[in-house]
């Protein structure tokens, strides 16, 4: 399912992936690798501490992030979001 036509949430996220990509290019190539290495490094510390946000944020990097597959139904002109029940145990 594609977004609405006006939503600026996709370039929202462009323009952050673009300021850290020139933050990232004012570095020297070796520089570039080391301050990416200690980022790295300073979220797996994150994840030791047990920093749920930093878990999450590395199991996305490296997995992938999760599908979600939501079950829609259509009723008149009115689309009816129905939950299976193991993410109605969760809401």
């Amino acid at each position: 399912m594609r977004a609405p036509i006006a939503n600026q949430n996709a370039q929202r996220s462009r323009i952050w992936r673009d300021a850290i990509e020139r933050a990232v290019r004012t570095r020297g190539a070796r520089a570039q690798v080391e301050a990416l290495d200690a980022l790295a490094e300073k979220l797996l510390e994150q994840c030791d501490k047990g920093d749920v946000a930093a878990l999450r944020e590395l199991g996305d990097r490296l997995e992938g992030r999760p599908t979600r597959d939501v079950d829609m139904e259509h009723s008149g002109s009115v689309l009816v979001y129905r939950p299976d029940s193991e993410d109605a145990a969760l809401a």
